[in-house]
């Protein structure tokens, strides 16, 4: 598919160094097992701030203590939604999915210089608690809304203009996130989708961004696993 003109210079850029790990059909993305890719090179997040320092080291305290049974986006994925979120210059992210809090960090961590606030959904009061407290500890919960319950009976209530949606909660409920937040995405703004491997993802949230005429969408990985890039057009 190609990337049309009204994307950014930095993001273009990122999508098309994306694309150098694009899941082929028929074959699992790069960095799954079966697939026999690696990532071109490696590389790690160096802090600017002391501010960047401070979140960087929740979140790294977060992967080595706090990732087994948590249902967070691997690292690689987590520095990409951090791109994503500062090079659009994200006034609003929604996050369907919370868990612990690590996907949401690596956003208000990308929002630090744009001003931006995270709104995100966990059903589970428990993961709910462990993300609270890491938002605090990082000093980011001034920047975050988070809403306990079920996101299908609540998120139509998320005022617009979104910037970003994040879909990573039960796979089978994407296409009514996205029925249900795509009218509040404003023009040029993205709809992430997390696991979008081909035993992973519902096809019928595939066909409703690869078949609309407003979207344009692209399927990458960032090594671990598959996420789909869907640009609501202008």
């Amino acid at each position: 598919m190609k990337i049309i003109a009204p994307l950014s210079t930095t993001l273009m850029f990122l999508l098309m160094l994306s694309a150098s790990l694009l899941a082929q059909p028929g074959r699992p993305p790069r960095g799954e097992p079966g697939a026999g890719g690696e990532a071109l090179f490696p590389s790690q997040t160096v802090p600017k701030s002391e501010r960047e320092k401070k979140i960087l080291a929740v979140l790294n305290d977060m992967d080595q203590a706090q990732r087994r049974g948590s249902m967070s986006v691997p690292v690689n994925d987590g520095r990409l939604l951090r791109i994503f979120a500062e090079s659009t210059g994200a006034k609003h992210v929604v996050e369907l999915g919370t868990s612990i809090g690590y996907s949401g960090l690596w956003f208000c961590l990308g929002m630090e210089q744009t001003g931006g606030k995270l709104t995100t959904f966990e059903i589970d009061e428990g993961r709910a608690a462990m993300a609270r407290a890491n938002f605090k500890r990082a000093e980011v919960e001034h920047r975050v809304k988070l809403i306990l319950g079920d996101a299908h009976e609540m998120v139509s209530a998320v005022e617009g203009p979104v910037d970003i949606v994040f879909l990573d909660a039960d796979k089978q409920g994407y296409l009514d996130y996205l029925e249900k937040l795509l009218p509040k995405v404003r023009p040029g703004g993205l709809v992430l989708a997390h696991n979008m491997s081909q035993r992973q993802a519902d096809p019928r949230y595939v066909k409703a961004i690869t078949t609309n005429p407003e979207l344009e969408t692209l399927f990458v990985s960032a090594g671990d696993s598959g996420i789909s890039i869907t640009m609501k057009k202008r």
